[in-house]
């Protein structure tokens, strides 16, 4: 029985490294490169990367160079994984599903859809409904609210398959819903994006980090591509 137990947990954790495998850095821990600001190159000097983490210095985004972080490649059905940390007061996002079009939608927020990363007592924000940490943003309230203190690292996980979406955070489901249904453009008429051509309708996109001018930290950024 001994001996079926112990295979039975070597084949458990095998499993779970070659899940873990699956996944591929987009953080690589010390440049940011896979990354460029939207609709430039490059990723502007507010956001800088060292000892593993990357984050966005309000300070050094002055003249022109904030602006939210894209990634360099677009993804379709995927599962996202990384920590995020935000500052007293602050308030960011990760935005998914963007479609960089620079001359046709100004910013990322104009297509894609974005789970919220904020200082749920400190920043106004926090006093509206749907636009609490891990609400999908202004359209789906999260079932609780795991988030922990402010100064914090948060897990954080967007799951989209199939136009089946799930957020995840700190363990915990707190938002799932079908994409591109009658039931989702119902939620986006009662919106704010209601009059925004192409708010959510891209099926395929960049991942974006958003400088909402505070100060926020990301780390081990990882995903996996699904089919």
């Amino acid at each position: 029985m001994t001996k079926v137990i112990t295979a039975i947990l070597i084949l458990s954790f095998t499993q779970i490294i070659n899940a873990q495998k699956d996944f591929k850095a987009l953080f690589d821990g010390k440049t940011t490169k896979g990354w460029h600001t939207y609709g430039k190159n490059n990723a502007g000097a507010g956001w800088k990367a060292e000892k593993g983490v990357l984050y966005f210095d309000p300070e050094a985004a002055k003249n022109g160079q904030g602006g939210d972080l894209v990634t360099d490649a677009p993804f379709e059905n995927f599962h996202l994984k990384l920590d995020w940390k935000i500052s007293e007061n602050g308030n960011s996002g990760i935005i998914f599903y963007v479609n960089e079009d620079p001359q046709k939608y100004e910013n990322t927020y104009n297509t894609g859809l974005e789970m919220q990363v904020l200082d749920n007592e400190g920043h106004p924000d926090g006093k509206i409904t749907k636009h609490r940490a891990g609400d999908l943003y202004d359209l789906i309230q999260s079932k609780s609210e795991p988030v922990k203190k402010v100064g914090e690292w948060n897990t954080a996980e967007i799951i989209s398959v199939k136009g089946k979406l799930t957020f995840i955070l700190n363990g915990v489901v707190v938002v799932e819903t079908t994409l591109w249904d009658d039931n989702f453009n119902t939620l986006i008429a009662q919106s704010k994006f209601a009059n925004w051509p192409g708010f959510g309708t891209f099926k395929k996109g960049k991942i974006a980090l958003q400088d909402h001018g505070n100060k926020v930290w990301y780390r081990n950024v990882v995903i996996k591509e699904l089919k």
